[in-house]
């Protein structure tokens, strides 16, 4: 028997299957609303935890920086400016009777000049003892420990090195937070040094191109809230126009002492081959170091010196094969230059070592941890060998590795 249905009745059928896949579609769109929503509001209130947190660590700020002194137009005055507990202070201080000593909320420094002139002199020979230390990146009690604990300075932190040289192969900045601290000390500890008949050599490192370029990963993050507080990014603070950013852009990327090279990375064998001089890497080097003052965009040689292969960067004594550089090569760096050693920073070792039996010294002593570190001696006298040797961080004597 056969049953008739009538079409309506069919199609009552067809929705009753459908209306649980219907209500199950329906059930999930609800759910990933709600759970879209739910995850929105937490985004919300974590981004506003973290603000709240991020506004009290500002508002809980109480570290002291600078002086950060800038020279006013008359070059009669500077305008100073000071971080003292989380608060700025700012003083217009007269540019008469140098130096001039300034000391606010425990920062003292010592104005010698409104500006700084650039002494292109890059190599330096004579019956006198070279010390040379790297990388101090803001690590300033460390700094003053090696230097005290080796007779570079006296206990109250004045130099005693006598007419010796004092070789700093960059890096003063970034990672620590005491870099203005630093700075100011080698500042003023560079005139003593000349009025002992010594000399402070302050070499360019990568950082301090950096910094000055306004590349600031590395920055420290107390030095983020200052440049916040100032109001100013912190490449400024350090612009042509102050006392230190007009220091800083009188430093080589280079110095030549008696038989030994120094440079922050190092010197690619390619500056022999293409007959390079001394004069001509740091001439050009410095015309190209501030990308933001040049007229026109770094090219040609400027802009490879400024790269992997140039002297604040080049690794070449650390790595094997093709991106090292082999032993002939280094003996034609060492003939080219006239020198007994090439001697670096920039690529960190547990304490001073040595490569190729001797003839590059490695001084980047890993001071950037707040550790340990290390300080390289070498005594040059006529027709005989160097002798060199490291100063501990308690003062020991010990021989190269």
């Amino acid at each position: 028997m056969r049953f008739f249905q009538h079409p309506n009745e069919l199609n009552i059928m067809k929705l009753n299957k459908k209306l649980p896949i219907f209500l199950l579609i329906t059930t999930i769109v609800i759910i990933l609303s709600a759970f879209s929503l739910f995850s929105k509001n937490i985004t919300k209130t974590q981004i506003s935890s973290q603000d709240s947190i991020q506004d009290e660590t500002s508002a809980a700020f109480l570290e002291n920086d600078g002086p950060y002194l800038f020279v006013n137009e008359d070059e009669l005055t500077a305008t100073g400016y000071w971080v003292c507990q989380g608060e700025v202070k700012k003083d217009v201080v007269p540019l008469t009777n140098f130096p001039i000593t300034l000391n606010y909320c425990g920062l003292p420094a010592e104005i010698v000049s409104a500006n700084v002139k650039e002494d292109k002199t890059i190599e330096y020979s004579g019956d006198f003892k070279v010390a040379a230390v790297s990388d101090f990146h803001g690590q300033y009690r460390l700094m003053k420990s090696l230097l005290q604990n080796n007779k570079i300075i006296d206990q109250q932190g004045k130099w005693s090195f006598a007419d010796g040289h004092l070789v700093i192969t960059g890096d003063v900045f970034d990672r620590g937070d005491k870099v203005t601290e630093i700075l100011w000390f080698l500042y003023k500890l560079e005139q003593q040094a000349l009025q002992a008949g010594g000399q402070l050599h302050l070499l360019l490192g990568n950082h301090e191109v950096m910094v000055l370029n306004g590349k600031l990963r590395y920055l420290n993050p107390k030095y983020i809230e200052v440049a916040k507080r100032l109001n100013m990014p912190f490449e400024q603070l350090f612009s042509k126009n102050s006392i230190l950013g007009n220091w800083l852009r009188s430093k080589p990327v280079l110095v030549k002492v008696n038989n030994n090279l120094f440079a922050h990375g190092g010197f690619h064998p390619s500056l022999a081959e293409d007959n390079h001089s001394l004069e001509a890497v740091n001439t050009v080097f410095k015309a190209n170091l501030i990308k933001a003052e040049l007229d026109q965009p770094r090219q040609g040689w400027g802009k490879y010196l400024h790269k992997s292969n140039g002297p604040i960067w080049y690794r070449g004594y650390f790595k094997d094969g093709d991106e090292g550089a082999n032993s002939q090569e280094i003996d034609s760096l060492l003939k080219h230059f006239d020198i007994n050693h090439i001697i670096v920073g920039h690529t960190s070792q547990k304490q001073i070592e040595t490569r190729y039996q001797g003839r590059v010294i490695a001084i980047d002593s890993s001071i950037k941890k707040g550790e340990y570190g290390e300080i390289l001696f070498i005594e040059s006298a006529k027709n005989k060998d160097d002798v060199i040797w490291r100063g501990t961080l308690d003062g020991k004597k010990l021989s190269l590795i």
